[in-house]
């Protein structure tokens, strides 16, 4: 496949893809604060590039980025856009209903952010009872778990070096680190231990936005993060078009 962009193909070209083909990648982010020196589209900017190098290597379909999610807990850091999980659910339910109505069955969703994660999970449990099958990769929990050396625990928090240095890698352009900065988040102004919607914004344990250590940040530290994120979201992509849609949606009464 030429186009692996939708927004790129004619809708003749589209008819193709879709008549030999039922998998397509959507990139799902937000536009919210990562620090004095990251963009504030990192995690949309970050998912569309892992979806679009994935579509590349994969031979698959690649829908343009949804670029807001639920970001209402950085609402005090300028710049931050946030929509309602509700929102972000029923955008994301319509673009599968279209895809649906084409013959989708199967849809890899690559989020970019975590805090859309509930309302994507929404959204794959009904259309597994509908006859599609939505799945979510998210890369920080792959670099966690095949680079575990690589970053400390204080690099890892939001804004700080891991997410600092995948934004060098892929958009080094983007990223000032003369800005970069440190900082312990600070403890919350009550106990939250065991509470349950006791729930505080960023502005309540960081000044900067960054949570941890963002000084430390490499160019060649995120092209490995990058590079093994594509290899795990390449592999889970065959593994989703290999598999008969049949076993993947919802199963009858026992």
């Amino acid at each position: 496949m030429k186009k692996y962009l939708l927004q790129e193909n004619s809708w003749v070209e589209a008819k193709k893809y879709f008549a030999e083909n039922d998998v397509v990648l959507l990139p799902v982010g937000s536009t919210e604060q990562h620090g004095p020196q990251n963009p504030l589209g990192t995690d949309h900017l970050i998912a569309r590039a892992l979806a679009e190098e994935t579509a590349k290597q994969t031979g698959t379909l690649c829908l343009p980025v949804v670029p807001f999610g639920v970001s209402s807990h950085h609402k005090q850091f300028w710049g931050t856009i946030s929509v309602k999980p509700e929102v972000l659910r029923e955008y994301v339910r319509h673009i599968c209903l279209s895809l649906k109505y084409y013959g989708v069955k199967k849809v890899v969703i690559v989020n970019g952010h975590g805090g859309n994660a509930s309302a994507l999970l929404e959204v794959a449990r009904e259309f597994r009872e509908r006859g599609m099958f939505v799945s979510i990769f998210q890369w920080w929990p792959a670099s966690r778990e095949f680079l575990p050396n690589i970053f400390s625990s204080e690099e890892r928090g939001h804004a700080a070096a891991e997410e600092t240095s995948v934004n060098l890698a892929i958009h080094p352009h983007l990223v000032d680190m003369e800005k970069a900065l440190d900082e312990k988040p600070r403890k919350p102004p009550a106990e939250t231990a065991g509470i349950i919607g006791w729930i505080f914004d960023t502005i309540d344990y960081t000044s900067s936005g960054v949570f941890g250590k963002a000084s430390t940040a490499s160019i060649e530290r995120g092209k490995k993060v990058f590079e093994t994120a594509i290899k795990e979201l390449v592999k889970h992509v065959k593994t989703v078009k290999e598999l008969e849609i049949e076993d993947l949606l919802s199963k009858h009464p026992v």
